[in-house]
């Protein structure tokens, strides 16, 4: 009994203090999932701590499991307008990115170690996805926005690129343990067998889970547990077939966060939640596995592993993938960098172990020493990149009281609540004219903790609070009114996108004759969104620029795949 109750404080003491970890290290701006792994290091049997932990087939289930619950709350959270702009790249680099990579890197490392060429591959397919939700969660800590080309390309890669380096793993051992006999037909039968079932199982599970929620009278506090519970029995039932049980639970989350579904609200939060436990509990783990003083003698050989991986795979791999889409030169850059290593390589190092492959020992040792340093190097370094590449735009979400309604038969709502400041544009700009949304309407005007009997829109002060119940498509409006900025004087709109916004309609003549500009003759009866769609040669996003002579143009606002505005910025 004693010990149970020591087990029990010394792990809520363990996780309260990696939480409250997170507030040091995001103003440091440390990856906070390294930090994770040197606590579970220093918990290990040769840290402080001195716990032993060496039971392969247990690491192996619970990191299987956390990341399953981490690819369902990552698909729940990716909006579905993302694939305008970002499906057909990220599925380019979720495939052949990965194979490309884990190629050149492997081809490095078999010929470096002078191993087998099939284990270096192996070591390269190990090592070949990329953790993007470690990517973000460094990105939201700083408050950065990235545009949304490469926002939502980083963001559909890393739900989908762990299912292909997973299946290059698996296959690779298959043919190192069972012998060689027609890899050709097996890789080709165990890609289908795999992904075909794992997409097939995903999507129609997800289907049905949202059918099964919809459908339920239960308390609200259940509706989460079965959102989980129906997402893991998707991966369950996908990797029983043989198929991909990641990437089903992926593409599950994908369906049941882009659906209508009652409890949205409970089930978003609880997975925010769980999401996080199950990332800090699988590095504390991974942590706890390894044994530090087996690193050293790797070291050279992780360092060298991880500059080919770093500077020469993952950028070829970026470039070749990209080509077809014209992402411009700087969003390739930043792509080819944020290639961080997480969790998932080290997952990945535990199936040689379990299927007793030789030397498993040191790819597992290489492995954890190239995360590392990935965690190190590059995750340490992605917001001033961000920055130096000008990849940033003016933030469009904002932390205010939200509250969705559930209102059977009627269309989606939320009750919002924001507190005005005296930078908030309504107050601080004094405007006395501006309009709502139609959709929206004024539910309360709260001053000194006093509802105001009438509401009077015109005069609004800081220190107020206002109510009011909106449709979720005037979200970005309302907090474009009510939202006080905290965006840096680069990031904030007139900075950003200029002194003057035009419609996507107008025409170029027109401004041409109030600015001089110079045109070709091809420019000539164009609007400004058939102009700029001409010059970019790519689908367009917000923060897109076209320098024209003295002025440059900023796309400012779309509307699904058309420019609605152009902010225009004069040259100073």
């Amino acid at each position: 009994m004693d010990l149970t109750n020591q087990i029990i404080f010394f792990g809520s003491l363990i996780l309260l203090g990696s939480v409250l970890s997170s507030v040091i290290t995001r103003r440091l701006g440390v990856p906070l999932l390294l930090v994770f792994l040197f606590i579970g290091m220093l918990l290990g049997e040769q840290g402080p701590g001195g716990i032993e932990f060496e039971d392969i087939q247990m690491a192996h289930l619970f990191g299987s499991l956390a990341l399953a619950i981490i690819l369902f709350d990552g698909g729940m959270r990716t909006p579905i307008d993302s694939f305008r702009v970002g499906l057909r790249p990220a599925l380019g680099l979720a495939t052949i990115g990965v194979i490309i990579t884990a190629g050149i890197t492997g081809a490095f490392a078999a010929w470096w170690l002078e191993i087998n060429w099939m284990l270096g591959f192996l070591l390269g397919a190990i090592v070949g996805s990329t953790d993007a939700a470690a990517v973000f969660s460094l990105l939201h800590s700083r408050g950065l926005e990235l545009k949304q080309r490469v926002g939502s390309t980083l963001e559909i890669e890393s739900g989908s690129n762990d299912p292909m380096a997973i299946f290059l793993t698996i296959v690779l051992i298959e043919l190192l343990v069972g012998g060689h006999g027609n890899m050709g037909l097996t890789v080709l039968w165990e890609f289908i067998r795999q992904m075909g079932l794992g997409a097939l199982v995903g999507i129609l599970g997800g289907l049905g889970l949202v059918w099964l929620i919809n459908r339920l009278e239960i308390s609200q506090g259940f509706y989460p547990l079965v959102a989980l519970a129906g997402g893991l029995s998707i991966f369950g039932l996908a990797s029983v077939l043989q198929g991909s049980g990641f990437l089903a639970i992926y593409l599950a989350g994908l369906v049941v966060g882009n659906r209508p579904m009652q409890a949205a609200q409970y089930v978003n939060r609880f997975h925010d939640g769980i999401a996080s436990l199950a990332q800090i509990g699988m590095f504390l783990m991974l942590g706890l596995l390894v044994t530090p003083s087996e690193l050293m003698p790797v070291a050279v050989d992780a360092l060298l592993i991880a500059a080919v991986l770093i500077l020469v795979a993952r950028p070829l791999a970026v470039w070749l993938c990209l080509l077809p889409f014209n992402f411009p030169w700087r969003e390739q850059v930043f792509v080819g960098w944020v290639g961080l290593r997480g969790a998932v390589p080290i997952i990945l190092a535990l199936f040689p172990l379990l299927a007793g492959i030789e030397a498993a020992g040191m790819l597992f040792n290489i492995v954890f020493f190239v995360v590392i340093i990935s965690l190190m190097v590059q995750g340490w370094t992605i917001t001033p990149v961000a920055r130096w590449l000008r990849l940033e735009v003016p933030p469009t979400t904002h932390m205010v009281q939200r509250v969705e309604l559930d209102i059977p038969g009627q269309q989606e709502l939320e009750l919002v609540a924001y507190r005005l400041a005296e930078n908030t544009p309504v107050v601080r700009e004094k405007w006395t004219s501006f309009t709502l949304p139609r959709s929206v309407r004024v539910v309360a005007h709260v001053r000194d903790k006093v509802i105001l009997e009438t509401l009077d829109m015109l005069d609004l002060r800081a220190g107020d609070y206002l109510y009011l119940l909106a449709s979720p498509d005037d979200l970005k409006v309302l907090d474009r009114l009510f939202v006080a900025s905290s965006a840096p004087e680069r990031l904030s709109e007139r900075k950003f996108f200029g002194e003057f916004v035009l419609n996507g309609y107008a025409k170029v003549e027109d401004l041409s004759l109030i600015y001089g500009l110079k045109l070709p003759e091809s420019a000539k009866g164009m609007t400004l969104e058939e102009f700029i769609l001409d010059r970019l040669n790519t689908q367009p996003v917000v923060g897109d620029r076209l320098q024209c002579g003295e002025v440059e143009l900023v796309v400012r606002e779309m509307a699904a795949d058309r420019i609605a505005r152009v902010g225009l910025k004069l040259s100073r």
